[in-house]
């Protein structure tokens, strides 16, 4: 997701590479893997983020000095090669015990065998009181859970769109499509903006599925039909579809968004290129510390069924290999107090997973500034296809989005995508457990 990706920076962090895990150095036992004994091995795809890092050490450090049974040690990847790394792993039988992994890949590798069902119970708190979007499950099992989510919203500056008599949307009352189309329009004709709406189109990767599946949704359509997810014929290429797809490719012919984005969409929008920018809780802290009380906070356009988002970010869980599973699910359990859901949150600025961690973070106390993201989170949230097959449809999406709006014929590109994520699914037998 763009979020990560940005946040990547220098850090004194050790890297470790998947051929450095594969040589032997993962800390496996010739009876599972992931331990040496009473000895952890916790693998985070923070290596390059010194702010994330800082709060797994602490935790890390905290249930190392809390008791003496069990020790856990970090190996760190850099996001770009965390997935190749676990994949490689986990065909060589040497996955760690503790791991990370973005929420929407939960269903594939719980279904691939790389993950261990959680029993969260005797925790400070269940995993019911956290944001929906924070908890990966698979089969009715729980397999893993997160600290922290993130919201898509729109960031604008209040006096420009005064100055272009826009109305100034709120949560409970979204723009709609013609009010969007309408400011859009308004704001074009005013001269100032060559592209006066930045979606971070210049991405790429799972941003693409995260920024534009929840519109396609807004519209009415989907990923996949979700009532058994084993066929994209009549949600991702039907006529709520097709009408998502033109309207995706008129923000281009109409001159309202660059079908290639720049490569800093937000320091674009604070440099005024753009006017309204599709962004991310995750830079409103930043956005606020330049624009101060000009900064608009505003919803998600309702498409037609409602204002959508995308849901899940980084999540936690077990090995199914892991030769200490009662000490993973120790420290599992440990990371869960409320402490640690607030650092989570203050060093990344992300959304708290739980109300608790929430009334501790200035700005997303009730009324707050930053309140609006956690409403969002609530309200408007949809998660990934909850489905093995997520990781493939992830790409062809991405490849159809970026054909449509290159000037492919709408209903013919995403029939093509239904068919090949059809395809995919009956290779694999709707990947039945």
């Amino acid at each position: 997701m763009r979020s990560k990706v940005k946040r990547l920076a220098a850090t004194s962090v050790a890297i470790v590479t998947a051929a450095t895990v594969l040589a032997g150095c993962s800390g496996s036992s010739g009876s599972g893997s992931g331990a040496e004994g009473d000895t952890l091995t916790l693998w985070t795809h923070n290596a390059g983020n010194a702010a994330e890092y800082k709060v797994v050490q602490q935790i890390v450090d905290d249930f190392n000095a809390s008791q003496g049974k069990y020790k856990v040690k970090i190996q760190a990847f850099p996001q770009g090669s965390y997935n190749d790394a676990v994949v490689a792993a986990a065909s060589a039988k040497k996955l760690p015990c503790i791991l990370d992994a973005d929420g929407p890949n939960v269903p594939n590798w719980a279904w691939g065998g790389y993950l261990a069902p959680l029993d969260m119970s005797g925790s400070e708190t269940a995993v019911a009181d956290q944001l929906p979007s924070t908890v990966g499950t698979y089969n009715d099992k729980l397999y893993a859970f997160g600290h922290y989510d993130v919201a898509l919203t729109m960031f604008a500056r209040k006096s420009v769109l005064q100055a272009h008599n826009i109305r100034i949307p709120t949560i409970d009352k979204p723009w709609t499509s013609d009010e969007f189309t309408a400011a859009l329009a308004a704001l074009k004709a005013g001269g100032k903006f060559e592209h006066p709406l930045e979606m971070g189109t210049g991405g790429s990767g799972e941003w693409w599925p995260y920024a534009y599946s929840p519109q396609l949704q807004s519209f009415g359509g989907d990923l996949i039909d979700r009532s058994d997810y084993k066929s994209a014929k009549g949600v991702l290429d039907g006529p709520e579809a097709v009408a998502w797809a033109t309207w995706f490719r008129s923000l281009v012919t109409n001159g309202y968004m660059a079908q290639k984005g720049g490569t800093s969409p937000n320091d674009d929008f604070l440099n005024g290129k753009s006017a309204i920018e599709w962004d991310g809780s995750w830079d409103a802290a930043k956005n606020a510390e330049k624009l101060g009380d000009d900064l608009a906070i505003l919803p998600p356009v309702d498409l037609g069924q409602g204002p959508k988002i995308g849901g899940a970010s980084w999540q936690w869980g077990m090995s199914a290999t892991c030769s200490n599973k009662a000490g993973a699910q120790e420290y599992l359990k440990f990371s869960r107090k409320n402490q640690y859901f607030v650092d989570f949150a203050k060093a990344t600025g992300t959304i708290p997973a739980t109300a608790a961690a929430s009334a501790q973070i200035p700005g997303y106390q009730p009324g707050g500034p930053y309140e609006i993201f956690t409403q969002e989170a609530r309200k408007f949230a949809v998660v990934r296809p909850v489905t093995p097959a997520y990781p493939y449809i992830s790409s062809v999406f991405e490849k159809t989005a970026k054909d449509i709006l290159a000037g492919a014929d709408p209903k013919k590109t995403l029939s093509q995508a239904a068919d090949q994520i059809d395809s995919n699914l009956k290779s694999n037998n709707y990947y039945a457990n």
